[in-house]
Order: structure tokens, then sequence, then C-alpha cells
């Protein structure tokens, strides 16, 4: 027996052979087997006990060895790699359950797994899972079309050790639409109590430092486009970058629209890849420019193609200051100069913005030329964009005023229309109180009020640019408000879609009833900015629903808001305008309504409105938008007559020369006055459009008049008494919003003026607005004046005001005269 107990103690394979004979042969028992066997077990327990307590402290010292050998790794990679914040690493893996999956749903998963996490998810990488689950038990995340809930539930038991806590966190049914058939994904991880308020406070830190980064490249500086590309999921080990996942930035305007190409870095006058440039402290960074096209191309040569982003930081070593002054000097050379650490680039400071040239409308003679043709222009953009300038301290571009629209900006004390006619007009004659001797001519009209009750119904389709270029505070924020107040003066029988467009077009709301005004708020709080910009294909899918949803008798009508900084397919101006003259034969309008600055298309939103049989406003704050959409609904949205021309015929016994204030690009010939396939503007319920005209009469003197020629063959009788009591004759045209032929009137003037104290208030404010918006241009067409006169004039001239909108513009002008 005592060999046998040495036998089974030294040698393993004989106890193992041992006990697999046992198993296999008969039970053989003897009296006192089981207390025999019991203490053999007992020793050889005793003798495996030392090397299992020795195996065990190996084990845990190769750990720790392994452990601070890879720490100190990681220590000497992060000091030579890393920049200065670090990214969070608490993510964990994402995984299907595969048994709730049907067959005939495996395409829409593959799909969703090629998509980013959902919100909650990203958000763990940046807090604890245990603080997401003590929060709340459910909450909604926004993922487009993907997964529509996001419930975290506690696990079903509490584990023993704080150091191996493990969290689940179960994400329900994604979107019936895409994946009906997933019915969950779980997501499992750990967390540390010990290092959890840490990681949440630094976290946060990241956070913030990444919000600030991302400021300082997209908000500092316009036409530079920061966004993150969302096909790539933010992964926790990889690199920071400025939006914290896969970041793009553009120059809008550059060479090349793709995408993947960066521009060139150029960090205190040296070129430096986009790697090293995630590594600045924005705090940092002094002053960031962009350069574009020939200015960039002149220094730089082809790695320029993409544009130039030049940055200078507070604190510079001397061979930097260097570096930048000799940036300085070639930039000087090419045309751009550097005040204030600020390069120069442009005339203005609002860089990417554009307008329409315009040639002010000279002084005609009527003996050569006695018609004037023009197409009526309801438009107030111009107005409140000069306000934005003025309110800023910034200077107005001369080519941002424009006449026509500041004057049409304000409501005037016209009587309404009777009988069957859609609007009235109205003239006034009298003195023109910039240039002595001369006289001033005002043409208006005054479009019928629909009631409430009698409004059409509406199918209107917003089309809401959400690229990155509208991620400011006066873009998309102000634009969702904006959308609100117009969906409150909406009624049940009124229906609403929304498309979005960026790098892609899409829907976000179809066709929907305003009474469940609800749903359609929630859907604009959802809106987020982030892209480019492919207008030309959100137009296309506008147009689409628009029609699709037509209402026969109705107010069929896209409203368009946007910065018009359309840079994605179709992009230009002439082909933007194409595509809107070719979806205006459907019946469907178009409104356009303006927001933001930096990189603001005036040109572009003028021109879509004017193809689109519409109207266009520029929106600058949300007093703004509740007196367009809001106090002037019926008359932005519902029309009373369409394509309205006039035209002026002066007779030269009364007028030595004449000019029509504003309205150079609404200017028609002659001859497509009586063409019914000419478009023209659009009147809406309640509209007043006012046109003025600076006349120079018959014997008065003016420095302004040229040699007039000797005609051989239009030598008028002078002595011809028939129509001297005529300074004018008026006629205008009109279509009636559902017919397509044309209604013709006319309307004559006569030639007795009277003096400027006698005329109307609102005669002595339009003038008044007419000629801050000429001293605006800049307009070498008014004489010597005081600013005073301007003031005094217009506020004299103020009436009631009920709105206060004319005490606005006289505090305007006072500001800019400052």
């Amino acid at each position: 027996m005592t060999n046998l107990f040495s036998a089974m103690s030294n040698q393993d394979k004989f106890f193992e052979s041992f006990k697999d004979a046992a198993r296999h042969t008969e039970e053989q028992r003897f009296d006192g087997f089981d207390a025999v066997w019991q203490r053999v077990e007992q020793r050889l327990d005793e003798q495996q006990q030392p090397k299992a307590v020795i195996f065990q402290w190996k084990r845990i010292l190769s750990i720790a060895a392994a452990a601070i050998v890879i720490l100190m790794l990681g220590i000497w990679r992060y000091n030579a790699t890393a920049p200065t914040i670090a990214p969070s690493v608490d993510v964990v893996k994402v995984e299907p359950v595969a048994p709730t999956v049907p067959q005939d749903t495996a395409a829409s998963i593959a799909s969703i797994s090629n998509t980013p996490a959902p919100a909650s998810v990203r958000e763990n990488e940046e807090a604890s899972p245990q603080k997401e689950i003590a929060a709340s038990n459910t909450t909604s995340t926004n993922t487009g079309n993907q997964l529509q809930e996001v419930a975290t539930v506690l696990p079903p038991a509490a584990p023993t050790t704080v150091q191996d806590t493990v969290q689940t966190v179960a994400i329900a049914k994604p979107a019936e639409t895409l994946t009906s058939g997933l019915d969950e994904v779980v997501v499992t991880g750990s967390v540390s109590a010990k290092k959890k308020s840490m990681a949440v406070a630094q976290s946060k830190q990241e956070q913030q430092q990444r919000r600030e980064l991302t400021q300082a490249l997209q908000g500092r500086v316009a036409g530079l486009d920061v966004r993150s590309n969302q096909a790539v999921p933010p992964k926790p080990s990889s690199n920071f970058s400025i939006t914290g996942a896969a970041t793009q930035v553009r120059i809008r305007g550059a060479a090349s629209l793709n995408a993947n190409d960066q521009p060139l870095y150029v960090l205190n006058g040296v070129p430096v890849s986009d790697n090293y440039i995630k590594k600045i402290n924005p705090a940092e960074i002094e002053s960031i420019d962009v350069l574009k096209d020939g200015k960039a191309s002149a220094i730089y040569g082809s790695r320029a193609a993409q544009g130039v982003v030049v940055i200078n930081t507070k604190k510079r070593s001397k061979k930097e200051d260097a570096q930048v002054d000799k940036l300085k000097l070639n930039l000087q050379q090419i045309g751009v100069s550097a005040e204030n650490g600020r390069l120069q680039i442009e005339p203005y400071p609002i860089e990417a913005e554009s307008y329409n040239p315009f040639v002010e409308n000279p002084f005609t003679n009527p003996a050569l030329e006695p018609l004037s043709t023009f197409s009526i222009d309801v438009d107030n953009a111009s107005y409140s964009n000069v306000r934005r300038f003025i309110n800023n301290g910034e200077q107005v571009p001369p080519s941002a005023v424009k006449i026509e629209e500041m004057v049409n900006y304000f409501k005037y004390n016209y009587a309404a229309p009777t009988g069957n006619m859609p609007f009235a007009m109205y003239t006034e004659y009298s003195q023109a109180p910039w240039n002595n001797g001369h006289t001033l001519l005002r043409v208006a009209l005054k479009a019928k009020e629909l009631p409430q009750d009698d409004l059409p119904a509406s199918n209107l389709v917003f089309l809401i640019d959400v690229s990155g270029s509208m991620n400011e505070p006066n873009k998309l924020p102000l634009l969702k408000q904006s959308m609100k107040v117009l969906i409150k003066k909406l009624r049940a029988v009124d229906r609403v879609a929304i498309v979005v467009y960026a790098g892609a077009a899409g829907v976000v709301l179809p066709s929907t009833s305003a009474q469940y005004k609800d749903s359609i708020i929630q859907a604009i709080d959802k809106l987020a900015a982030g892209g480019s910009t492919a207008g030309g294909e959100g137009i296309d899918l506008a147009y689409k629903i628009a029609v699709d949803n037509f209402i026969k008798k109705g107010n069929n009508r896209i409203v368009l808001a946007t910065d018009g900084d359309f840079n994605v397919g179709i992009s230009s101006t002439g082909d933007l305008q194409k595509l809107i003259a070719q979806k205006r034969q459907t019946g469907v309008y178009l409104t356009c309504l303006g927001f933001g600055d930096g990189n603001y298309r005036d040109d572009v939103m003028e021109s879509l409105a004017e193809k689109g049989n519409g109207n266009y406003a520029y929106i600058d704050n949300l007093q703004e938008a509740n007196r367009v959409l809001g106090k002037e609904f019926a008359g932005t949205v519902h029309a009373v007559a369409k394509d309205v021309k006039i035209q002026i015929e002066f007779n030269p016994q009364h007028v030595q020369r004449y000019r029509l204030l504003g309205y150079e690009t609404r200017m028609l010939k002659a001859e497509d006055f009586a063409n019914d396939t000419i478009d023209a503007g659009e009147l809406g319920s309640g509209h007043v459009v006012t046109a003025l005209y600076e006349i120079i009469p018959t014997g008065a003197d003016s420095k302004f008049l040229q040699n007039e020629p000797i005609l051989k063959y239009n030598n008028r009788d002078k002595n011809n008494t028939r129509y001297q009591q005529e300074l004018a004759t008026i006629k205008f045209r009109y279509k009636l919003p559902q017919e397509s032929k044309s209604t013709e009137g006319l309307q004559v003037i006569d030639a007795q003026s009277q003096q400027l104290d006698k005329s109307s208030n609102d005669f002595r404010f339009a003038a008044a607005v007419a000629w801050f918006g000429l001293v605006l241009r800049h307009s070498e067409l008014i004489g010597e004046f005081k600013l005073e006169d301007l003031i005094h004039l217009a506020r004299y001239a103020k009436d009631t005001d009920i709105d206060g909108y004319r005490s606005e513009f006289v505090r305007l002008v006072e500001t800019w005269a400052r």
C-alpha cells in the first residue's frame, strides 16, 4: 500500500490511468475501501496545493510584467504621435442578435452594419455606461432612417465585484421601413468605478475642445466647409480628428468637388500636413484665412489646386515670424494685402457673398426712347440684407442695394381694388428731394387681399438646405424657427412635405396634413447641418413631391430656404435658372428665403425666385421671420395675378429726360410687353408694388442734361396741343393665376406736379427710402445733399407707423450716418 501511495503521488499519468481503469472494470470493494480512498485523495490534494499556488503567482507576475511593458510602450507612442486631446476608449463591440433576423432582411441588415452607430452608442465613447443606465430607461435618438429608438436596461443581476461590472444596453427595433426583421442589437462593455469620474471629466473636456476646434475652422472663415464623413463611424482608438470622426475640409469654389482632396495647410508661413494641423490647440490660433483659385496657385502651384488654408498662431519663434513676413510679401505681389494680422483678399469682409452686377439706369430722352417697360418686383430682400450690414457695423456693398426692394419693403396706405380687378393702380407726381428742379413720379399697385377663410388649400414643400455651410446660428437654427412661424399659420386643409439636401437629397417628411402640426414641428427640430450642397438634386425631388400631391385650383408651392451656396451637381446660376424655368411649367410656384452671411448668394436666390414665378425674402432675425411668414403669410404664398408688366410712354412736351429708379434686373424690351410668353412678376394677396421715376421736366435746367442731337426724321409738331395736359400714359398687363392669356389696361397721368410738402406721407417716405438707397449705391446721378435733410424727410413722413418699421428705418439711417 505504501508503494502504491508513493507511485500515485509522483506519477500523474499513472493516477489518470488508474482512474480510467477503475471506470472500465467491475466495482471491487473491500471493508474500509471508502476510508482508504478518502485518505488517498487527501494526500494527493496536499501534494498538488503548493504547485497550484506557485502556478497562480507565476501567472499573476507574468500578466503584471506584460501590462507594465504595454503601458510604457503606450506612453512612448502617446508622447511621440498623439495630439493634445486624447480620445476616450470606453466603447465596446456591437453585435446583432442572429436568431431574431429573418432571411428576407439580410440585405437590410448588411446596409445597417455599414452605417454609423446611433447617437447613444457614440456617446458611450465619452461617458460611462453606468451613468447612461442610471440616467434613464428609455431614450430617443435621431439617426435619419436607421434606428428609431434606443432602450437602456439594467443587467439581470448585480455583479459581486465592482471592478468586473458588466453593463448591457439593448437597442430596440429599428425603422420597420428599413429592417423590420432586426429585433435588437446588444451592446456590452465594462467600466471601472474608480476611473468613472475621471473618464467622464476627461471626455467632457475632450468634447468641448473638439467643438472649439471645429468652430475655429468653420465659423471664423467664410468659404471653408468642415464636415464629418458619416459613412465612417468614429473609432475610439483612432487618432484625434477635428470633429471626432473622419473629417473632410473643403474650400468652396476651389478647383475640384472631390471631397477626398484636402486643401493645402500653411502654418506660420510653412506648408504642413493636415494631421499636424489637427494637433493645434484652438486657443493658440491668431488668424485663419483662405486662398483659392489663382491667388493660391500663384504661390504654391499645383499643390494649391484645392485651395490654401493659412493659419497663424499667437506664439511664434523669430524664424516663424520671418516666414510669415515672407508669405505676406509674396501675397502683396499678387494683390493680397495683410492688415492687423488678417489677409484682405476681397474688397469686402463678406468674401464669398455674391450679388448680381448692375448698371444704374441713366436718364433717357423720350424723343428717342419714349417707352419704359419693366416687370414688377414684390421682393424686399435687399432692405433686410442692408439692415444686417449696418447693424453689424459692416460696409454695405453697392451691388447689394436694390432701390425697388428697399422701397417695397414698406407698406403704404392705398385703397383696395373694387370689382373683379386683382389690383388697383395709383400715381402721384411731386418734387424730387435730392436734385433741384427735378420731379418724381410714383406708380403704385395695390393687390386685393384674400380673406383667410377664402384662401385656397396649400400644397407646400419645404426644400431646406442642411449642408455644412448652414451650420451657423443665423442660418439653420434661425431657419427652423422661421418654418415654425409659417406652420402655425396653416390650416387642416393645407399639406406640408419636407425635403432636405446636402451631399444628396432626401425626404424627411412626406406630404402631411397641417392638422398634425406637432409631427411637422418635430421633423423640423431634428434637422442638422453637414455635408456639401447638391441643390439641383433637391429641387428635382421637391418638384416631384409637389406634382405628386398637386391640388387643382390650390396653392402649389415650394419654399426654398438656403444661403444659396450650391456647389454639387447642377450648381451654376444659369443651369439652375434653366431647371427652374422647366419646372415652372408644372404649375408649382417657388418662394425663396435667404439666410446667413459669409457665403450668401443673393444673385442665385433672386434669379431662382424670378424664374420660378415666385418671390424672395431675406431673413436676418426672428422678427423678420414673423413679418414675412406670419403677418404677410398670405401675400408670400398666395398669388392673385402673375406675369404683371408695366409700360409707360412719356410725353416729350413735358419730359426732357426720365429714369427708372431700380428695377435694373427687371427691365424688358418694348416688344416684350405684349408677348405673353415672356415671364414677369407675381403679385400676391395684399401686396403693394411701388416704382419711382425721376424726371427732368421740359424747361428745367439740370447738370445731367447732355447735348440733345438734332433729328431729321423725328421733328414733332411742338405746337400740337392735343396731349398738352398729359405727362405720360401707363399700360399694364397681367394674367390670373390659373390662366394663360393676359388682360390689358391703361391709365393717363396728369402733367401738373405739386410741392413736396403738399405730397402724401407715403410719397415722401418712399422718396426718403429711395434717396438712402441712392446714397448707399454711391449714385453719380444725385446732387450735393445733407444727410440731415434725408433723415428729416423720413422722420416727418412716418405717419401712424403701427408696426414701427418706418421708425426703424430712421434709426438705421442715423446709425449709418454715425
